[in-house]
Formats: structure tokens, C-alpha cells, sequence
């Protein structure tokens, strides 16, 4: 298994309605593309008193292919949707690991 992990790092100024907005419409577009089967968001909480908020959402696949289908195919569109709407007000990076049993 794979997970595809989105860490990212918002300023406080957009933090509610970029929240809102990655649970109600960013996360559920990811979803739709068919590639994940689950995904989770996790804030963390080594920020307080920074000014801003950072979180980690995680979407599970079951392989590198199926992964690499949602890089080529749906990524850039849907990462550019986030910069449209935020702007420089947030900082992305993002990283694979594959799930070890």
C-alpha cells in the first residue's frame, strides 16, 4: 500500500475556510478521481503560537501505479485549483511511503 501524504503549512489569516474548503470540496474531488481508497487529515500540533497552522492529509492506494495514474492524470489541475484560491498564503510539499507490514 501507498501513501500519498500532503503536508502543508496555512497562514492563519485563510485557516477556517481553507479547512473548510479541503473538507468539503479539495479532499472530496481527490476522492472522486477513483485512485485512493481512503484518505485522513491530521493537524499538527508541534505549531501553536507560530501564527499559523499546519496539517497532514494522507491518501491510501494500493500501489505506485495507481498512484502514479493520480500524478499524471489529476494532480496538477487539482493542485492548481488550491493555488488559485490561496494563493502564497499556504506552503505544500509532499511525499510517498509505502506502507511496511
Amino acid at each position: 500500500m501507498i501513501i500519498y501524504n500532503v503536508t502543508v503549512n496555512v497562514e492563519e489569516v485563510i485557516h477556517e475556510d481553507w479547512l473548510q474548503w479541503m473538507k468539503n470540496v479539495h479532499i472530496p474531488d481527490v476522492m472522486s478521481k477513483g485512485i485512493f481508497r481512503e484518505n485522513h487529515i491530521f493537524k499538527v500540533l508541534a505549531d501553536e503560537g507560530t501564527g499559523s497552522h499546519t496539517y497532514a492529509i494522507q491518501y491510501l492506494c494500493d500501489s505506485m501505479e495507481a498512484y502514479e495514474a493520480y500524478r499524471d492524470n489529476f494532480a496538477p489541475a487539482l493542485q492548481e485549483d488550491v493555488k488559485k484560491r490561496y494563493g502564497d498564503k499556504f506552503v505544500a510539499f509532499r511525499t510517498l511511503l509505502e506502507v511496511i507490514r
